[in-house]
């Protein structure tokens, strides 16, 4: 029995021992293949981010520790070394279905589309009234609609008045030799109640007076509205009928409040009837209403158009078009709407940039002008000759949000190091020059030697050479040169202290944004503030002195301010 356990622990040993030495064979395999796997995993430098925070970054995949999503590899094509700048292969603009569009200057033209009514022309609307009081007793225009000619018979009355006055006739008819007078004057009694030399005739000859007298009209026009009804007591003067002569009708279309700058007096409109179906006309507006419907809040716009043939009934719809334009008619950028990206107060759009290794975009804030239906003016942020994405441009977008680049969802910036090289610096040397100099005039209040400051500014602007500015820098610039010359584009205008003031109010902002991003030159400078500015809103303004001296007040409030930034 001894020998049967000292044989099981020695079979137990010679197990163990087996497989340490297993164990110890194939360890060392397996440890290599987890090196080299790794070595491979980092040798291919894959980073892994998160769809819904792109600022997450990783070098191997996992859950986002934000929002525990899975983390989705970031593709290399989209990497560019400028910070700003989004690379995309011709495969992914294919597959996200992005299109170009070089930037133009084109006239302003904007399609108002319109709605509104036949109406008849109210001056052909006419009331038919009673000239004689008493008791209609037969009616022979029965309902609206009916057309009516002048002179014809609307009505029978009886009338007590008339009665009479027929009896003062006959007496006067029978002493009309000897007097002459009182005949005549029984006559124009009768003729006041509109009653004719041969209804008078008439009367004489029959020899009896007229109990159920004939109204005739005195219009010609269809029945719009039918004030009295058999049996009536009407008195002299009470309307009877109206009536409106349709050859001639009025189109009026309603111009709500935010398209009424477009329309003006000689305009033309396009406009269709649903009731003329594959029928088109053309009118042109000649009267637009002065004041605006308090509830509605639209003004009627008018055409008068001619309907001798009857086919226009008030009440019909009709649809109208028209192709208005900018006042003043001058060029300007009008680009998609589908360029365009609201995130909020900005709108920003992609712009192509030139590439010698693949399409690159770079998101540029632009500002918008008027609304033109399927397109926007825009006022600064792009020139003419510039290629801007029109489609595709959430499928760039949410490539540049993955990729780590600015987007319509992070704050749009540019990199410091990125910008400005030193000859663009010395470039703009000038235009900084010219700043201060209207700066300082306005704080001595030479409101004179302001303007021909800023007239030497925007001429310093205009001659910048462009060339200077590389990559991201060069958008930058065409952005900040927009918004300056639009600013002092009427600066020759001026002919006031408050219109030059305003005038730097507005250079100043742009002013402002351009230091902080480009750098300041050589001086050290400080962005000053006056919260009184622009009405109580507050405004900055540049200075290389730490003293305030408040250029938007003058010596009316010099002190007014404090320093906010100092750009060393």
């Amino acid at each position: 029995m001894k020998k049967i356990v000292e044989n099981k622990f020695a079979l137990l040993a010679f197990a163990v021992l087996l497989g340490g030495v297993i164990g110890w064979l194939v360890k060392p395999t397996n440890q290599s293949r987890g090196e080299e796997a790794h070595v491979h995993e980092e040798g291919t430098g894959q980073t892994w981010t998160c769809a819904m925070h792109p600022q997450i970054r990783q070098t191997e995949p996992g859950n986002c520790p934000i929002c525990g999503m899975t983390l989705t590899p970031l593709s290399s094509d989209t990497n560019t070394e400028d910070p700003v700048e989004l690379k995309m292969t011709p495969t992914a603009m294919q597959l996200a279905d992005v299109q170009t569009e070089m930037v133009t200057l084109k006239i302003p033209t904007k399609i108002i589309r319109i709605n509104g009514k036949v109406k008849a022309d109210e001056r052909y609307v006419f009331t038919q009234t009673s000239h004689i009081s008493g008791r209609i007793e037969q009616l022979l225009l029965n309902y609206t609609g009916e057309y009516v000619y002048k002179g014809k018979v609307i009505a029978y009355l009886y009338s007590p008045e008339l009665v009479t006055a027929q009896k003062e006739l006959f007496e006067a008819y029978k002493i009309r030799d000897n007097q002459p007078v009182l005949y005549n004057a029984s006559r124009e009694k009768l003729k006041k109640w509109k009653l004719t030399d041969q209804q008078i005739d008439g009367i004489l000859s029959s020899g009896q007076p007229m109990e159920s007298f004939p109204i005739l009209s005195d219009l010609t026009g269809v029945v719009t509205t039918k004030k009295v009804n058999l049996g009536d007591h009407i008195k002299q003067g009470a309307p009877l009928f109206e009536v409106a002569n349709l050859n001639k009708v009025w189109l009026l279309f309603d111009i709500y409040e935010r398209d009424m700058a477009w329309v003006k007096k000689g305009d033309k409109v396009n406009y269709t009837f649903q009731a003329l179906p594959g029928e088109s006309f053309v009118g042109n507006v000649t009267f637009i209403d002065p004041v605006i419907d308090a509830k509605s809040r639209v003004a009627r716009a008018r055409i008068t158009v001619d309907n001798r043939d009857g086919r226009l009934k008030p009440e019909m719809f009709v649809r109208g078009t028209i192709e208005a334009q900018l006042t003043g008619g001058e060029a300007s950028i009008v680009i998609p709407k589908s360029a365009v990206m609201w995130t909020g107060k900005r709108s920003i759009v992609y712009v192509k940039t030139n590439a010698t290794n693949g399409t690159h975009f770079m998101l540029r804030k632009v500002t918008l002008g008027p609304s033109l239906g399927e397109s926007f003016v825009i006022t600064a942020g792009l020139e003419a000759g510039e290629e801007i994405a029109t489609h595709g441009t959430f499928s760039i977008d949410a490539a540049a949000q993955l990729a780590g680049k600015p987007s319509m969802m992070s704050v749009v910036h540019t990199p410091r190091a990125a910008i400005l090289s030193v000859s663009a610096k010395q470039a703009l040397a000038p235009v900084y020059h010219a700043y201060f100099e209207m700066k300082n005039a306005l704080v001595d209040d030479n409101w004179e030697a302001a303007k021909q400051a800023g007239i030497q500014l925007k001429s310093s602007v205009e001659g910048v050479d462009m060339s200077l500015f590389l990559g991201s820098s060069h958008g930058a610039w065409l952005a900040y040169r927009s918004a300056f010359l639009k600013s002092l584009a009427h600066i020759h205008h001026q002919a006031n202290e408050e219109g030059v003031r305003g005038v730097f109010l507005q250079v100043s902002s742009p002013m402002v944004d351009m230091t902080v991003v480009f750098g300041p030159l050589e001086e050290r400078i400080y962005v000053q503030h006056c919260p009184m500015a622009e009405r109580n809103k507050g405004a900055d303004w540049l200075s290389l002195e730490k003293e305030i001296k408040n250029p938007y007040f003058g010596s009316s409030m010099i002190r007014c301010g404090e320093n906010r930034i100092i750009l060393k």
